[in-house]
């Protein structure tokens, strides 16, 4: 069997109404999610570490 064979007529062709490259820019969406979220969560983290070592007194000056 050759590769034509195996793809139905038309496989290449977007649906009627589709937008085209619309399933190519899904997965580049999810990744910017994805890092959009990492960095929220890295920067609430390091606000929270800062505010528990500024009350535990680790940033006033010792005296």
């Amino acid at each position: 069997m050759s590769e034509a064979d195996e793809q139905p007529d038309g496989a290449d062709v977007p649906a009627e109404g589709a937008e085209p490259g619309a399933a190519g820019r899904r997965p580049a969406l999810v990744i910017l999610a994805v890092v959009v979220a990492a960095v929220f969560v890295c920067c609430c983290s390091a606000l929270v570490g800062l505010l528990i070592s500024w009350s535990a007194g680790l940033f006033h000056p010792p005296g």
